[in-house]
C-alpha cells in the first residue's frame, strides 16, 4: 500500500516538475527535525541539569564533549552504509532512533547517563540526519548544487528560531524532563510521513538525472555518477584545507550555541531574552542561506571559505561587546550569517571537490572530523567560566584560530584526479 502511494505522489508531482524540488522541502524539514541533537537546544539544559542533578557546568561540557567525539567516529561506517544502501532507508530509521533517544533522556539521573544520552542526540541528529540530507541532495543536485543546498540547509536555522524559545518555555512551564519526551514525540509525528512518501534516494533511481534531464539510453552515458575514492581524496590537500576550515567552524559554532545563554546572561540579558535572540539569528540565516547557495554557485569556492571564516572572527568577537539588547541584536545578526556559512558549507564541500560516487564514505570521514570539532567546542567557555566567571578573554583568544585559516583557505584547489573524471561543467566548475 506505501509503495503504491509513494510511486502515485511521485508520478502526479513529476508530471509538474523536476522530483529535485520535491526533495528538498523533505531534507530541509528533516533537517529541522534533527533539532533535538543539535547543540542550540541541549545547550538550553545545562543549567536544569546543573541544578538538578549536581553537575558543574565543566563536567556537562566533558560529558557533551566526551560523547560527542565517541559518536563522531560512528559517521565514516555509517557514510559507507549510505553508498550501499542509499540515505532514505537510513533516514527513517535514524528518525525512529532520535525520537526514542528524546524520550529516553527524560529519565537521565547521573553523569553517565546524561553523557550516554547527548552521544545518542549528537550521533543520530546532528551526525546522522544532516549527513543522509546532504547526500540525498547532493545526488539530486549539481549544476544548482549551492543553491539546492541553501534552500535545503533552510530547516536548520527554522529550528534555530523556533526550537530554543519554545523549549525555554516548556521547561520553565512542565520542566526539562517533560519536554524531552514531547521532543521524542513530535520528531516521529514532523519526520516521519515526508521521508516514507516522499523521499528517493537519487534521480536515477526514478529514471531521472541531476538538475532535472530525462534520462535517456544516450543521457545516462553523459551522467554517469563520477567521483574518486576515500582513499585518493585523503591523499589530497584539498581534504586537509576543507576538513581544517568546516572543523573550526563546527567547533566555534557549537561553542557559541551551547554557551549562547549564558555569555548573553553574563552581558545582562535575562534566560528568555537570551534564548530569543535565538529567533533572530535563526531568521537572519534563514534569509541568508539561498543567498550563499547561489554565491557557492557563482564565485570561487576558496574565496567564499576565507570570507566564511573571517564572519566566524566577527561573531566571536561581537559577542564580547554586548552591552544591552542592541548590542545582542547585531551579534545575533552577525551569528545568524555565520550560521548560514556554516550549514551551506559543510553541505557543499564534499561533493564539490571529490564527486558523487563514493560521497557517502568521504563526507561521513569528513562529517567524523567535523563533529570531532564540534565535541570539543564548548570545554574551553565552560572552563573559562568555572575558572574566572567570564567568557570575554577565551572569545577574543579562538579567533586565531579563523584567522590562520582564512589565509590558507585561499590555496584551496580541486583535486587533478576529480578534474580527469569530470566535464568543466559538471562537478569541478570553479
Amino acid at each position: 500500500m506505501l509503495t503504491g502511494l509513494r510511486r502515485s505522489l511521485f508520478q502526479t508531482l513529476s508530471r509538474r516538475v523536476f522530483y529535485g524540488w520535491v526533495i528538498l522541502p523533505v531534507a530541509a524539514i528533516v533537517m529541522f527535525g534533527s533539532g533535538p541533537g543539535q547543540s542550540h537546544l541541549i545547550g538550553l539544559f545545562f543549567d536544569p541539569l546543573s541544578r538538578e542533578l549536581g553537575l558543574t557546568r565543566t563536567s556537562l561540557a566533558a560529558a557533551y564533549g566526551v560523547a560527542t567525539l565517541m559518536a563522531a567516529f560512528l559517521l565514516p561506517k555509517l557514510g559507507s552504509l549510505i553508498d550501499k544502501v542509499g540515505p532514505v532507508r537510513m533516514l527513517w530509521i535514524l528518525t525512529l532512533a532520535l525520537g526514542s533517544a528524546c524520550v529516553l533522556f527524560s529519565f537521565a539521573s547521573n553523569w553517565i547517563y546524561v553523557a550516554i544520552g547527548f552521544g545518542l542526540l549528537r550521533f543520530l541528529g546532528q551526525g546522522s540526519l544532516m549527513l543522509n540530507c546532504n547526500n540525498m541532495v547532493s545526488q539530486w543536485f549539481v549544476r544548482k548544487r549551492g543553491f539546492a543546498l541553501g534552500i535545503m540547509s533552510l530547516g536548520f536555522p527554522i529550528s534555530i528560531a523556533i526550537h530554543p524559545p519554545l523549549c525555554q518555555w516548556l521547561i520553565e512551564a512542565i520542566g526539562w524532563r517533560e519536554t524531552w519526551i514531547w521532543l521524542g514525540i513530535s520528531t516521529w509525528i514532523i519526520l516521519l510521513p515526508p521521508i516514507l512518501l516522499f523521499a528517493y534516494n537519487k534521480p536515477e533511481q526514478v529514471g531521472l538525472a541531476p538538475d532535472g534531464v530525462i534520462a535517456t539510453d544516450d543521457s545516462l552515458s553523459s551522467t554517469t555518477i563520477t567521483g574518486i575514492t576515500r582513499t585518493a581524496a585523503l591523499r589530497t590537500p584539498a581534504f586537509y584545507i576543507i576538513t581544517g576550515s568546516l572543523f573550526t567552524l563546527s567547533m566555534l559554532v557549537t561553542a557559541l550555541h551551547v554557551e549562547n545563554k549564558g555569555i548573553l546572561m553574563e552581558h545582562g540579558l535575562s534566560a528568555q531574552n537570551a534564548a530569543s535572540m535565538f529567533t533572530i539569528t535563526g531568521i537572519t540565516a534563514a534569509i541568508t542561506m539561498p543567498i550563499v547557495g547561489r554565491m557557492l554557485d557563482h564565485f570561487r569556492t576558496e574565496w567564499m571559505l576565507s570570507g566564511g571564516l573571517i564572519i566566524m572572527v566577527a561573531s566571536l568577537f561581537s559577542v564580547t561587546l554586548v552591552t544591552g539588547m542592541s548590542g545582542a541584536i547585531i551579534y545575533a545578526l552577525i551569528f545568524g550569517i555565520n550560521n548560514a556559512v556554516t550549514m551551506t558549507f559543510v553541505a557543499f564541500m564534499w561533493p564539490k571537490y571529490f564527486g558523487r560516487k563514493h560521497l557517502g564514505s568521504i563526507q561521513g570521514f569528513g562529517q567524523m572530523i567535523v563533529i570531532v570539532g564540534a565535541s570539543l567546542g564548548p570545554l574551553p567557555l565552560a572552563i573559562a567560566l568555572d575558572s574566572t566567571g567570564s567568557y570575554d578573554i577565551t572569545l577574543r583568544s579562538l579567533t586565531i584560530l579563523p584567522i590562520l585559516l582564512a589565509f590558507v583557505a585561499l590555496f584551496l584547489r580541486a583535486p587533478k584526479q576529480l578534474s580527469q573524471l569530470t566535464t568543466p561543467t559538471a562537478e569541478t566548475k570553479s
